[in-house]
């Protein structure tokens, strides 16, 4: 079942979709277990139009906003968002909204950068996270000429450029027709918004906080990438590590690229599976017995 619902968020309405098991599931009485689903720069939850029906299918409550400018949600009433730490106050306020309390949370790119983000607050403690295509440092991009480049981001050849550009952050597995329909997808975005969401995700760092991640972490990284170094990603799962032995583990993509959620079929079957083993790792060893 689908839920469609607008929350009133710091003076603006931020659109949320809540996804639970279609009728006819047999999921048992217990409570579902909450997955807050993140999408990337300047795109929307529709990211997740096919994961969440089938991750709810196989027993999950999936939440999935659309970020203040993004998809249905309403402008930021201070205007577009250069900073991921305010888009993670945002979340925050979403999911009080909501009453969740210690949900999963999964993203992507910027999502991922918020995902660490989430996963460095321990005053609000996750159940687990999966931060996809996302390093803990700062994004590799030139933020000075994004800067500049919102000054001058309308201009018709942007959506070719956002086309293209999606063309190459996707996997060389990915078949040429389901690449066409991604970068189609991608192309609706909103230029000034995407600029500021890369200002966000190049000036983001929470490499010194990475000691107060509480909850088990998947660092997840594709092969194809152009975005990231897959080697810096699979470091950060080691520096947690240090701190906390275990707590982090790191899973590198052959033959994908920056979107995971939309490149791999049956990616819901793939996260189901994450989450499973995060839930299995946040049991206490003598409660697993």
């Amino acid at each position: 079942m689908i839920e469609a619902r607008y929350l009133e968020i710091d003076g603006a309405l931020g659109f949320v979709e809540i996804v639970t098991p279609s009728e006819g599931s047999a999921h048992g009485t217990a409570p579902l277990p909450t997955v807050l689903c993140i999408h990337t720069a300047g795109q929307s939850g529709v990211q997740w139009r096919h994961v969440a029906r089938d991750l709810a299918d196989r027993g999950y409550r999936v939440v999935v906003p659309d970020l203040p400018g993004h998809g249905r949600s309403e402008p930021a009433p201070g205007g577009p968002v250069t900073s991921l730490v305010g888009y993670g106050d945002w979340l925050c306020a979403v999911l009080d909204a909501l009453g969740i309390d210690r949900p999963f949370v999964i993203g992507c790119s910027i999502g991922g950068k918020l995902t660490l983000e989430l996963a460095t607050r321990p005053e609000r403690p996750l159940s687990g996270a999966v931060a996809m295509e996302a390093e803990a440092g700062p994004g590799r991009v030139n933020v000075a000429g994004l800067r500049r480049e919102l000054e001058d981001v309308a201009g018709p050849a942007r959506a070719e450029r956002t086309y293209l550009g999606t063309l190459a952050s996707v996997g060389r597995s990915v078949p040429e027709s389901k690449a066409h329909v991604i970068a189609l997808m991608h192309k609706r975005e909103d230029p000034e918004i995407s600029s500021s969401d890369l200002i966000g995700w190049g000036t983001h760092d929470v490499r010194d906080r990475l000691d107060r991640v509480t909850a088990p972490i998947h660092l997840v990284a594709g092969v194809d990438d152009p975005w990231i170094d897959p080697a810096a990603v699979g470091r950060v799962a080691e520096t947690i590590n240090a701190t906390c032995p275990g707590r982090a583990r790191f899973t590198i993509l052959d033959g994908i690229g920056h979107y995971p959620m939309e490149e791999i079929d049956d990616f819901a079957a793939l996260a189901d599976t994450w989450l499973g083993e995060l839930r299995q790792a946040g049991i206490p060893e003598e409660a697993a017995l």
